[in-house]
């Protein structure tokens, strides 16, 4: 029953957060204007809005101009409705935990907006503040309330929690300014103390660093062989954050206690 209820909250979500990126892109109104047809510019009644199911039935295209709909309207549909239910049953320790409830509503809440962030990122090359900054004030609102309410050692915990922002973060900060903004952008600095909150300790922000890298490589490398790229090439180096985040959060302890068992 849970399953089926973030799956459905989930779909909503990502059906507004299609909505949300293409305003805020425009400069439109993202929290009160209606939806339209990208193409016609018709407005969309309800039945165009029922997520993924209204795309299926309109078999991918707009009801008033017959013009295509876009993959990725259902795509990031099932993408956030994908993290919500994995987040759930992949969650350490369980999501009934002591604790565990608090960090598990600020994760989903937070990859509402990373998801937001990602896509964004995606399609315009850039890292919104407007996005930015409450999704960190959420991540943030969230672990100080764990850190309070259930660490055993709070001192410790807060240390831990700046160790992590200061890998997340302060190492791309570095990058920027020796680079002068050539090898990174801004965003991916003030991206980090999302991430580094969310992870909050400094072996799971390596641990995202290194997976994020990973990810980038095998999606670049590629593209430069096969000649549709050049090693100069820009590419969005957020969304590969945000991937490894999730894939830190859900996996990493598991994948950190196995290196320390086996290769240190």
């Amino acid at each position: 029953m849970i399953a089926i209820i973030l799956i459905v909250f989930g779909l909503c979500l990502g059906s507004f957060l299609n909505a949300m990126v293409w305003r805020m892109h425009l400069g439109k109104d993202w929290v009160r204007g209606r939806s339209e047809c990208d193409n016609c510019g018709h407005r969309l009644s309800v039945a165009d809005l029922l997520p993924l199911f209204s795309w299926l039935a309109l078999g991918g295209r707009c009801r008033y101009c017959k013009q295509s709909i876009s993959w990725q309207h259902p795509a990031v549909e099932l993408a956030m409705a994908g993290v919500f239910v994995a987040s759930y049953y992949f969650w350490p320790g369980g999501v009934l935990g002591a604790g565990q409830g608090i960090l598990f509503i600020t994760w989903l809440l937070s990859s509402v907006g990373l998801m937001a962030l990602l896509l964004y990122d995606l399609r315009h090359m850039l890292l919104p503040s407007h996005i930015l900054y409450p999704t960190f004030a959420v991540a943030a609102a969230g672990r100080l309330v764990y850190i309070l309410r259930y660490s055993d050692n709070v001192a410790h915990s807060f240390w831990l929690l700046a160790l992590s922002l200061a890998v997340a973060s302060g190492v791309f900060l570095l990058l920027f300014y020796v680079s002068r903004g050539r090898w990174i952008g801004f965003g991916d600095v003030r991206l980090g103390l999302i991430t580094g909150t969310l992870l909050a300790t400094p072996a799971k922000s390596f641990l995202m660093i290194f997976l994020a890298s990973l990810l980038g490589s095998m999606f670049a490398l590629p593209a430069v062989a096969a000649g549709r790229s050049k090693m100069s090439s820009r590419i969005p180096y957020g969304p590969f954050l945000i991937a490894a985040t999730a894939i830190t959060l859900l996996f990493g302890q598991s994948f950190i206690t196995w290196y320390q068992n086996h290769l240190l």
